[in-house]
């Protein structure tokens, strides 16, 4: 990019960390304003691609984006095209609209293969989305568990089977939150525009402190600290658990805090910080995706 492509909440973190001068000129060598070739080919190769967006009230939702291969299309750098519309009675549907920001993340778990794309709504409607391409970046494969996946029923059927709303983190909730090797995390910063980042761990990384609390760790990463860097400007995150053998996806919005230090951080082996999440609200999306995942095998950081 010709201009630096971090923002203040980015660079603050860099700094507190003592990474600012080196990202400075990383930066501009990996973060694009345009889609290289082969980003452009993964993503039209795709079944799913995860999203994160920001509702009217301002609050972050992470979701995904389904079809068959084929249904994201890159015409140019600049663009995606989704054939595809968001799952019905998902809140972050309501995100979604023309000149909102998107973030994007495309993801094969088989291959552990992952690149970020961000950007602006153009179009949104009964016919799919358009996305204005304003930033990309490719990811490492750390962290991403081995699943293979395969379709149980028609793409276009994303219909939940049931939706229920989530007060506090019981039940089923918890069940799935205490079992969970992987969760998406969506956050903003303003006119800084909206982004979706995937975290993954140990089976039962995220600790659940009660029933609307979470502490999820932060190993060590791109030191971009894109995830950090909008919750130091608006600490409010959207956090999805999927059940990757039921087709479930729970979904939840609240308000994350940065844990630096402290005894909190001793339990979580390998983290070097933490964020710690108060639920505001959440639903069950039950039976959502046309897909299922079946385990194959641990990322090599979690061994």
């Amino acid at each position: 990019m010709d201009t630096a492509p971090f923002h203040a909440g980015e660079v603050a973190v860099q700094a507190r960390l003592g990474v600012a001068e080196r990202m400075a000129e990383i930066g501009p060598r990996v973060v694009r304003d345009h889609m290289p070739e082969q980003h452009q080919r993964f993503y039209e190769q795709l079944p799913l691609m995860l999203a994160g967006s920001v509702d009217p009230a301002g609050r972050p939702w992470a979701t995904l984006l389904v079809g068959r291969p084929g249904f994201v299309r890159a015409p140019d750098a600049g663009h995606l095209d989704f054939a595809t519309t968001p799952i019905p009675g998902d809140p972050a549907a309501a995100g979604m609209t023309p000149g909102a920001p998107l973030g994007l993340l495309g993801i094969e778990l088989h291959t552990r293969r992952r690149n970020r794309v961000n950007g602006r709504l153009l179009a949104a409607g009964p016919a799919g989305l358009r996305l204005q391409v304003e930033q990309t970046v490719g990811n490492c494969p750390q962290y991403i568990q081995g699943r293979e996946v395969e379709w149980v029923r028609d793409a276009a059927d994303t219909r939940p089977r049931a939706i229920e709303r989530v007060a506090q983190l019981d039940g089923d909730a918890a069940w799935l939150i205490a079992a969970a090797d992987t969760l998406f995390v969506a956050t903003h910063a303003g006119a800084a525009g909206a982004d979706v980042s995937h975290r993954g761990g140990p089976a039962g990384f995220v600790v659940q402190e009660d029933e609307g609390t979470l502490l999820v760790p932060d190993y060590s990463g791109n030191r971009m600290f894109m995830t950090l860097g909008n919750l130091q400007l608006d600490g409010r995150a959207g956090l999805l658990f999927i059940d990757f053998e039921r087709g479930d996806l729970l979904t939840l919005t609240g308000r994350a805090e940065i844990v630096w230090d402290g005894p909190e951080l001793v339990a979580l082996d390998g983290a070097e910080r933490a964020w710690r999440f108060h639920l505001d609200d959440g639903y069950w999306l039950r039976d959502a995706l046309p897909l299922r995942w079946h385990f194959r095998d641990w990322a090599r950081e979690n061994l």
